[in-house]
């Protein structure tokens, strides 16, 4: 049974799965604070939190599993390339371990690859290693668009394709995480955010192929899982092919 197949009675296999959001313009530090014992609580892969607040995650989360994220070009991506560059230095000399950037959109939509993918491979290189995920914002997209960013995340050495910033008109889809999953390898991740409540939405994205989720209904959503459990549940977690 590989990871992606555990079934939800081992919630641990659910709970690794969510980026725990903490990214709201609003939030106060004790906020961040209290989302940082939440995904500690949880046990979820990480939290994802605001530039400013990454030596904040990473004191509150000393000591736990939970991984430090935090985004770069957020939330429109149109900052230059060196300024995400140095966004990135910095976020990761904080102590942050994953970086979700949004892509040039505009670029994007203009065609013009090389821009993006060099783009995105600077950000990927000044991460030093740790984990990129590159946002491509599909609300904004047509198809071929969408296709074409998922092959310049991949070539230009980034780790996962994600849906959304969260933050603009629509989030993820079915029908996008599909089309994302079978353009990119199987070694590249596909994150879904924006619009991930519940416990079925969560499911039913990763049947689909999705292996990463932004969420801030992480409760929610974990402990509906933990009920079911309880419940005697069994529902298989990950794709279907």
């Amino acid at each position: 049974m590989s990871e992606l197949e555990k079934p939800v009675s081992e919630p641990g296999a659910v709970a690794k799965m969510i980026d725990h959001s903490l990214l709201r313009p609003e939030l106060t530090a004790d906020e961040v604070r209290t989302g940082c014992a939440l995904a500690a609580a949880y046990d979820t892969a990480s939290v994802c939190v605001r530039p400013s607040d990454v030596r904040l995650a990473v004191g509150a989360l000393a000591g736990t599993e939970v991984l430090v994220g935090t985004v770069v070009g957020f939330p429109h991506g149109t900052s230059t390339t060196a300024a995400k560059v140095a966004e990135t230095r910095e976020s990761v000399a904080d102590g942050a371990v994953e970086i979700d950037m949004v892509l040039h959109i505009g670029r994007l939509r203009d065609g013009d690859a090389g821009y993006v993918q060099d783009d995105i491979a600077a950000v990927v290189a000044a991460a030093d290693g740790c984990t990129v995920k590159v946002i491509l914002e599909n609300a904004l997209l047509d198809t071929d668009s969408k296709v074409l960013g998922c092959r310049l995340v991949e070539a230009a050495g980034a780790h996962y394709v994600k849906t959304s910033t969260g933050f603009a008109a629509g989030g993820a889809t079915a029908d996008d995480i599909a089309l994302m999953r079978r353009t990119v390898s199987p070694h590249i991740g596909v994150k879904a955010a924006g619009g991930v409540r519940t416990l079925d939405r969560l499911l039913e994205l990763a049947a689909l192929g999705a292996t990463r989720f932004g969420a801030t209904a992480t409760a929610t959503i974990l402990d509906d899982l933990a009920a079911r459990r309880s419940a005697g549940a069994t529902i298989p977690v990950g794709s279907e092919s």
